[in-house]
């Protein structure tokens, strides 16, 4: 159920070129967000920023009721809320969409591929399964050095690989790239990231199990504007809400 939350700022730091990680203090709640799912945040005011801005759940610490974000600033929207402060209170929706299936599959190994601003909802993801005593392997895609973020994180759940497009940081080139040298074992992939990203490894990784995330700008976040549809791959012509029927899908479920 999605509930409409007052979150207090608690901690906002800038933790790579353009990159801000908040906390954000609420409601008991907050509990209830899985690994997957995301804040729709409301940002200025109805004049200047009439959409909310859709945010992904990077870490939940269920005890404080404290929600970890992680956002790259890319227009008015996140610059406006970058420059909010310890303290101030924000206009959530939480939690909105869905979530990766970790209770309904098993497996011994997972392989977690993200790309940028998409690799902060898999650090939640590797933290839950971890703990359920599956052995994590994480490729991480960034633009260069300046970008790179959380590699001591991952690195203390398993298996960390960067990869940087210009080679300043880790291996050189794309995280399909990086698939195919470690050519890694694993049970099922979950990927977030850019959509070339995600159809790259969906496409390389077919004939796998595996979700993908997808990163899209949303209108209303609960569904009900459409402004935000993926064609599905069964053949019927059919559509799929990315913010209420997603973002999370199993893998080759929609056209990217």
């Amino acid at each position: 159920m999605i509930n409409k939350e007052l979150l207090t700022i608690v901690e906002t730091i800038q933790i790579a070129k353009e990159t801000i990680k908040m906390r954000l203090q609420g409601s008991e709640k907050i509990k209830h967000a899985k690994p997957g799912q995301f804040v729709h945040i409301k940002v200025g005011n109805e004049g200047s920023h009439m959409l909310r801005r859709p945010i992904s759940i990077a870490d939940v610490n269920q005890d404080q009721q404290i929600v970890t974000i992680i956002f790259k600033v890319i227009g008015s929207g996140t610059d406006h809320l970058s420059k909010c402060h310890v303290g101030d209170v924000i206009d959530g929706l939480i939690p909105c969409g869905t979530s990766y299936p970790i209770e309904q599959i098993t497996m011994d190994k997972a392989l977690l591929i993200g790309g940028g601003i998409g690799v902060p909802p898999l650090y939640y993801l590797a933290k839950q399964i971890k703990e359920q005593g599956v052995e994590v392997t994480s490729i991480l895609g960034f633009q260069s050095s300046e970008h790179v973020f959380y590699q001591s994180e991952f690195a203390e759940l398993g298996k960390c690989h960067i990869v940087t497009n210009d080679g300043t940081h880790g291996f050189q080139g794309f995280v399909t790239d990086v698939i195919d040298q470690l050519d890694p074992t694993f049970d099922y992939y979950f990927s977030c990231g850019p959509t070339p990203m995600l159809k790259a490894v969906s496409s390389k990784l077919q004939d796998r199990n595996g979700y993908i995330s997808i990163e899209q700008r949303m209108g209303c976040g609960i569904g009900a504007c459409y402004a935000c549809v993926v064609p599905t791959n069964d053949g019927s012509n059919g559509f799929k809400k990315i913010c209420k029927d997603g973002p999370v899908f199993e893998a080759n479920e929609v056209v990217l």
